[in-house]
């Protein structure tokens, strides 16, 4: 098992998608956000070492995440191939009327 210290060891490394969404227009960006992460759902599951996809969302900030956990030993495969098919998706997110702030962060995810 990976350790950061002695006492922070580690199982599963997470990949997080993130922007903000707008309220305006019925939460039309919000809407198209989601519609957009079903649209590449299938590819994320088949990643090999996927572990997990969750959604997350926000109402009171506007943020709409994804997050995709991997076993450690797998993340680095996912990582050589530029996380695919994240480019792709973090550009249609952009593109998106109403998505600002379109950022990403590696983190380990663990039960506790």
């Amino acid at each position: 098992m990976p350790e950061i210290t002695k006492s922070v060891a580690f199982d599963n490394i997470a990949r997080e998608w993130r922007c903000k969404w707008s309220a305006d227009k019925d939460k039309a960006s919000l809407d198209a956000a989601q519609e957009l992460l079903k649209s590449v759902l299938p590819e994320v599951k088949a990643v090999p070492g996927v572990k997990g996809v969750q959604r997350v969302v926000c109402g009171g900030c506007l943020d709409f995440k994804v997050v995709v956990k991997l076993s450690a030993d797998k993340f680095p495969d996912w990582e050589k191939t530029g996380f695919a098919p994240e480019a792709a998706f973090l550009e249609k997110l952009k593109a998106i009327d109403g998505i600002s702030i379109v950022e990403t962060q590696t983190y380990t995810l663990e039960e506790v």
